[in-house]
């Protein structure tokens, strides 16, 4: 009997904990659709822009603006940005942004480079710091719910220093969203700016030429902090949207798996029962012929 009322509670107990699980998954799904939109809006505008970017672009044009110095020297000095959630059960969404931080880390210091850390998340900050790895920024305050605020703050220091020479490279580790089962993390590098090469002309088999007014000059002023400022930011929408993602692939794992374990639990709890039945019977049969013999 102690056995069949040990089943019940285990079988209460996963029972309660599914229900969480559950609805946590639904939590998550109904973020990650908000969460997913903003991954999708911020999409155009970025490619906009690195297409103005890639058309004016021109070697000559590139010396006059320091967001476009490419390093000169092997020992560089990078600040490596980790963006990371600020809660756990998402699966290994956060183990993977910090292995890859960790490498990239190792990998830097092997040629040579500095390397200064920049967090974004508590779970990475956190880990980073129990190891006793020193950070030069730490944001805990920006969740899931990234602005375009957030990342003006977050890079705008980092693109004044390296303007003025402190920093020969700008990294950032995120999670791009594929979907909502594919988000690796990803290394983009966002200082210096390369700009892609723009795409010739189908008509003339050479790159468009533009009339500009005001000047390429005065253009590239304006739109170089922009296209900066919209890649963190993208890297922030992206990892909201992946950690969503995770979060509802681990909830439904453990929901299924919840599932199967009060299966199990409820067929053993059937056997011990019948089992503790059929003794019952054995027992009252065996009294009743005890008496009439």
């Amino acid at each position: 009997m102690a056995k069949a009322r040990e089943l019940r509670r285990r079988i209460k107990s996963v029972e309660n904990t599914r229900q969480i699980t559950k609805t946590m998954e639904m939590v998550a799904t109904s973020r990650l659709k908000r969460a997913q939109d903003r991954v999708v809006g911020a999409r155009p505008y970025a490619d906009a822009l690195a297409e103005l970017l890639a058309s004016l672009y021109i070697p000559d044009l590139a010396e006059r603006f320091p967001l476009l110095r490419q390093p000169a020297s092997s020992g560089q000095r990078v600040a490596l940005v980790f963006i990371t959630s600020n809660r756990g059960l998402c699966g290994g969404f956060n183990a993977n942004l910090i292995r890859m931080t960790a490498t990239l880390l190792a990998e830097h210091r092997a040629v040579g480079r500095e390397v200064e850390l920049h967090g974004i998340g508590r779970k990475g900050i956190g880990y980073f710091r129990y190891i006793g790895e020193p950070l030069a920024g730490a944001r805990g305050d920006i969740g899931d719910r990234p602005t375009a605020e957030h990342a003006v703050e977050v890079v705008t220091p980092l693109m004044a220093r390296f303007a003025a020479g402190e920093l020969d490279r700008v990294e950032v580790v995120y999670a791009k969203f594929n979907n909502p089962l594919s988000t690796p993390p990803t290394l983009l590098p966002v200082l210096p700016i390369e700009p892609a090469v723009p795409a010739a002309s189908p008509d003339r088999g050479t790159v468009a030429n533009y009339l500009l007014r005001p000047s390429a000059v005065e253009i590239l002023e304006a739109v170089l902090p922009m296209y900066v400022q919209n890649q963190m930011y993208r890297a922030l929408v992206e990892t909201a949207a992946s950690e969503h993602g995770a979060r509802r692939t681990a909830m439904k794992s453990a929901t299924d798996n919840a599932g199967d374990m009060i299966d199990r639990l409820r067929r053993t709890y059937n056997r011990a029962r019948q089992a503790q039945i059929t003794q019952e019977l054995a027992e009252i049969v065996g009294g009743a012929e005890a008496l009439e013999g």
